[in-house]
């Protein structure tokens, strides 16, 4: 089945303040900083590859206000720079979408506790500690907020070789779902998307092109998902058509087991 149109923007982000972790390249980070743009928000891009960061803040620039704040979310002080930068520059954080993880594909049988731990330290701890400090911030400024962590379907389903991404993504849904009740007093929303397989160029370096076609081939639609697609329910729960939504981890997936 081929892609479907882009859609056309609507305003669901108009004059919010949107922090998006690992926007830089082509992937789902950078799909989703611009897709807030184009729904109006003034959006914080932030990645720890300096250069890619810049090039992807300098292309968004053109489509509305857009800053660029290096960080690895793997420190806790980068971490809490970019919010209080976000704050700073903008007076505000209204959405925080926590895209950061690291993958890979190798057996139980030769992961390293060097590996495993740096899976880990990225893509769950680093969301932790994101969604830490998003949901300080936005209960000091005592108006409510919205935080999106990007998880991934194989935080549910048996995957060969992605023992340490699998236990990271599952620990992200679980963290999504208890982090989101210690702040709903707070109005505060977390939700969290779970994509099977999304077609961009890093992961065609990381996974070879046999299983990449295995994987499209399960799909419903016989193809892997955008970016945008992704990108469009990250949207969706960051704006005021899921206010009654939180503590959930969505599928963006046409996959069945």
């Amino acid at each position: 089945m081929s892609v479907p149109p882009y859609p056309r923007a609507r305003d669901l982000l108009a004059d919010k303040v949107v922090v998006v972790t690992a926007a830089a390249g082509t992937g789902i980070g950078s799909a989703t900083a611009r897709r807030c743009v184009e729904e109006g928000a003034r959006v914080v891009v932030s990645d720890w590859h300096e250069r890619r960061l810049k090039a992807t803040a300098d292309e968004l620039a053109e489509l509305g206000r857009i800053h660029a704040v290096p960080c690895d979310v793997t420190s806790d002080d980068q971490v809490r720079a970019l919010f209080d930068e976000t704050v700073a520059r903008f007076g505000r954080v209204d959405v925080a979408v926590n895209n950061a993880g690291l993958g890979g594909t190798q057996s139980i049988l030769d992961i390293t506790d060097a590996e495993w731990s740096r899976v880990l330290d990225v893509t769950l701890n680093g969301t932790f500690r994101c969604t830490r400090a998003a949901a300080q911030r936005m209960v000091e400024q005592d108006h409510g907020g919205v935080i999106v962590n990007n998880a991934s379907v194989v935080g549910w389903r048996a995957q060969q070789g992605q023992a340490h991404y699998a236990a990271a993504k599952a620990g992200v849904m679980a963290l999504t779902r208890c982090a989101a009740m210690d702040v709903a007093s707070h109005g505060i929303r977390i939700n969290a998307v779970a994509p099977s397989l999304a077609a961009h160029p890093f992961l065609a370096k990381v996974t070879s092109e046999e299983l990449l076609a295995d994987l499209a081939g399960r799909e419903a639609f016989g193809r892997a998902a955008e970016p945008w697609e992704v990108a469009n329910v990250m949207v969706w729960l960051a704006s005021d058509y899921a206010t009654y939504l939180t503590g959930e981890t969505v599928s963006v997936s046409s996959q069945h087991p």
